[in-house]
């Protein structure tokens, strides 16, 4: 335990991180092992590998994970925008190179190879989009001779085209989602707002029209018998089966024929093994998650941070309702994971990167040294500071 007469900046971090937020954070990465163990075995048999195949690189990537959210968390907000901006460069240039040399899984081509390693580039630039779109239009707020708010629409352009053509609908919805609140946080005219919700909505029946994989998502949720619903119809089982408190670990049947059960559907093998319980257990963790992230915001006085902090947890939360929503098909299946805890070395590394921007930016702070006392209308972070990427 260090002392809070310590200076050193391992003991400043200390006093000064939120705690609970960072428990919450930690719990959920070794709750996703654990629901790995039980998800995952009967998915490596039927590819022919190791029975603990995807337990084992989940194992692998919870060490990078945790070294890149608590180092993360050391950052100030000037130096997040800094590593937002360097994040986001990188992943655009991996996302547009992945629709000429990326690997066509499922029609569409959302991964790339990098030094034998597979990458999903779409999940690294969500984070980075989000600071710098917060940057933006707090920028844009402050100073009027910076367009920051058409910066701001170009951004969410340049970086939802590529996802279209891939195609990925599902991560397209969400940054636009994430954008658009944002952009209501920001102030913007309700006018503004009205136009580009209307834009919105001819976007989605656009792509119904012209999509095919987009129609029949839909369809086959309206219309359950209109197509393929196996992996949704299973996963509602899982719940039937499970009950209040789940049948026991490692005794769950359903997960030996759900396809993605270690992805996509995790959840819904963690309700047949230990039931809804642990379930609404997740939820409310999750929902503490957003709503302890939402509070800081309310609190700080700084624009970037405040709208940074409020996308960021945003986009954890509506990634997490989305998972859970298709687990029992409360929505159209979208290939969401659920952050943390489905399998994924791209995701769980993302979401890392995204959970630690968020501690780095509720930490407690007056100017540039950091310190315990609570947050004063003269606070955290001067206006001239915060202007500077």
């Amino acid at each position: 335990m260090k002392s809070r007469a310590s200076r050193s900046p391992l003991s400043e971090w200390w006093w000064t991180i939120d705690k609970a937020l960072l428990v919450s954070l930690i719990a959920l990465l070794v709750g996703g092992v654990l629901l790995s163990l039980a998800a995952s075995p009967p998915v490596a048999e039927r590819l022919n590998l190791d029975t603990y195949h995807f337990v084992k690189r989940q194992l692998f990537f919870i060490l990078p994970a945790l070294v890149v959210m608590i180092g993360v968390s050391f950052l100030t907000p000037r130096q997040v925008r800094r590593i937002a901006f360097y994040c986001f460069v990188a992943a655009f240039i991996l996302l547009i190179a992945t629709l000429f040399v990326g690997v066509e899984i499922k029609g569409s081509r959302r991964w790339i190879y990098l030094a034998g390693v597979s990458l999903q580039p779409s999940e690294f630039i969500k984070p980075a989009f989000v600071v710098l779109a917060a940057w933006l239009f707090s920028e844009s707020a402050k100073r009027t001779d910076i367009p920051g708010n058409l910066f701001a629409i170009l951004l969410l352009i340049f970086v939802t085209a590529p996802l279209v053509v891939q195609p990925d609908f599902g991560q397209t919805m969400l940054i636009a989602v994430v954008w658009s609140v944002l952009f209501f946080l920001a102030g913007m005219p309700w006018l503004w707002i009205l136009l580009l919700g209307g834009l919105g909505i001819a976007g989605i029946v656009s792509a119904y029209l012209v999509l095919p994989h987009v129609s029949n998502r839909i369809d086959r949720f309206l219309q359950p018998g209109s197509g393929d619903t196996f992996q949704i119809d299973t996963a509602i089982e899982s719940f039937v089966k499970g009950g209040w408190f789940g049948r026991g670990p490692g005794e769950g049947t359903v997960k030996r024929i759900l396809p993605d059960s270690h992805t996509d559907f995790i959840f819904a093998v963690a309700a047949e093994e230990y039931g809804i319980v642990l379930c609404l257990v997740l939820v409310l963790l999750f929902a503490f998650i957003v709503l302890r992230g939402f509070l800081h915001a309310l609190k700080e006085t700084d624009p970037f941070v405040r709208l940074a902090v409020s996308g960021l947890v945003a986009l954890f939360g509506f990634q997490s309702t989305i998972n859970m929503a298709v687990n029992l098909h409360l929505m159209p299946a979208k290939g969401m994971t659920l952050p943390f805890v489905s399998y994924g070395g791209s995701s769980l590394i993302a979401v890392a990167l995204g959970t630690g921007f968020v501690l780095a930016l509720t930490r407690r702070r007056v100017g540039s040294k950091v310190q315990i006392t609570p947050l004063t209308p003269s606070g955290p972070y001067s206006s001239q500071a915060a202007t500077s990427m």
